[in-house]
């Protein structure tokens, strides 16, 4: 089976695979960040020991505190042992069956703990990184033949107890029968919706989720955070607008992601992933959003909501932006409302003014660029939809073809300037995308 294999495509194979080998002990190092005590609460709920490793024994504890009030479930804190790195690494990951590793987002650093770890582990353990986008294939280099073989990327989304879309990453010299097991493992036991795609930066979530955030940070420099943050907010099929979401990631997550993206590819729409000087600036005087206390939003002692002036640095009161008249969304937010998708998204396509066709710009880029990696990041489109879908909490590309219709956005893609992927430029008027019954799409539209 081809390794880059399409979701569900040994879902009737599950209870033979996972007959083959049991997961009793995994070891997550990283334990006291909030990707590594997430996971290592999910862990919890299908085998009896995890291991919490951190620098310190005492920040393993706080890793353990922090997961336990994520979850609020005792079973975490009954089922979990806390060490350290330097006394406890090679004791609990000669005997674990899977060693999670959700370090900081540095290669080098990273790829010092697998030499630890290829020295001290059985030669049947599994290992899986929790990168958002460094190569599979970069990490493992150096590393034994029985390393690389059990070695792969399985990518939580965060926080892991509430979105359950992941990335399943293999690496060149990746079992595939291995994979096959860890996928049938997540989906059956963790809970989880697996997208296998293919070892490129960003993988295949990032890769398109984070143009579109970076590309609305670029417009904010112009038009406002404010104003961008309306134009492509809930009411174009996500669950928190572009902005609020990079205060909530972390500037600086958002520029290790996005630097590591625009640095090793050439596509289409290279330019929309450039981090805005005016971000890094921001970012060097110690702005990292909502860790910080502000990014482009931040609030005051008496939660008063301020926004960030791009050009200045400088804050104001969000009453005190003047924003156009934005009928429009109000409009749209009530055809959602009352079920009425594709009114409301052909009341999109057809809204007038400069601020409309701004917010259609951004889309047709998001529409376009998912349906250009298809066949890049994932096998399908299905790939990049599940995953925007399960793991963002967007309208996948598909959802919003099949709302708005092939023709018009076909058309909207060319209005836009972005370029037709060749999906959509042989598509038949009438045909549809998002092959998943059991999916309401109504769930992406936020009525607001």
């Amino acid at each position: 089976m081809n390794q880059l294999a399409t979701h569900g495509a040994t879902r009737t194979k599950a209870g033979d695979i996972l007959g083959k080998r049991r997961i009793e002990h995994v070891v997550v190092l990283g334990a006291n960040g909030t990707m590594g005590f997430g996971s290592g609460a999910l862990f919890t709920h299908a085998v009896p020991k995890v291991t919490f490793l951190a620098r310190t024994k005492a920040k393993a504890e706080d890793g353990l505190k922090a997961a336990i009030r994520q979850v609020r479930s005792p079973t975490v804190a009954d089922r979990v042992e806390c060490g350290s790195y330097d006394d406890d690494l090679e004791r609990a990951v000669g005997s674990a069956d899977l060693i999670f590793e959700a370090v900081t987002e540095k290669l080098e650093l990273k790829q010092q703990f697998f030499e630890r770890i290829d020295k001290a582990r059985r030669p049947d353990s599994i290992i899986g990184t929790v990168t958002s986008g460094l190569s599979i294939n970069k990490l493992a280099e150096g590393r034994s033949d029985s390393f690389r073989s059990h070695f792969m990327g399985i990518h939580f989304f965060n926080p892991p107890n509430v979105i359950v879309g992941t990335e399943l990453v293999a690496g060149s010299d990746t079992s595939p029968e291995l994979l096959d097991f860890v996928q049938a493992y997540c989906e059956k036991l963790l809970g989880r919706t697996m997208i296998r795609t293919a070892d490129t930066p960003g993988f295949a979530g990032n890769r398109v989720g984070f143009k579109v955030l970076n590309e609305v940070a670029q417009l904010a420099e112009e038009h406002g955070p404010a104003l961008m943050d309306k134009l492509v907010g809930p009411y174009t099929g996500r669950a928190l607008a572009p902005l609020g979401t990079v205060d909530l990631v972390g500037w600086d997550i958002h520029k290790a992601i996005v630097d590591n993206i625009y640095k090793l590819t050439k596509d289409e729409a290279h330019s929309t992933l450039e981090l805005p000087a005016y971000m890094q600036r921001l970012i060097d005087k110690g702005t990292l959003g909502n860790k910080t206390g502000g990014g482009f939003f931040q609030r005051t002692k008496d939660k008063k909501k301020l926004v960030l002036n791009p050009k200045t640095g400088e804050y104001t009161p969000i009453e005190d932006v003047k924003l156009p008249n934005l009928g429009f969304i109000k409009e749209i937010a009530l055809l959602h409302r009352m079920g009425r998708y594709e009114d409301a998204m052909a009341a999109f396509v057809s809204a007038p003014g400069d601020e409309a066709a701004l917010a259609r710009k951004v889309i047709a880029g998001y529409i376009s660029y998912g349906f250009h990696r298809a066949g890049e990041c994932t096998d399908t489109i299905t790939g990049i939809d599940l995953i925007m879908g399960t793991g963002f909490n967007w309208a996948p590309p598909s959802v919003l073809v099949d709302t708005i219709g092939v023709t018009r956005t076909v058309d909207m893609l060319k209005t836009a300037g972005v370029p037709v992927p060749k999906l959509l430029a042989d598509a038949l008027p009438g045909q549809r995308f998002f092959n998943h019954p059991t999916v309401n799409v109504g769930r992406f539209f936020v009525a607001r």
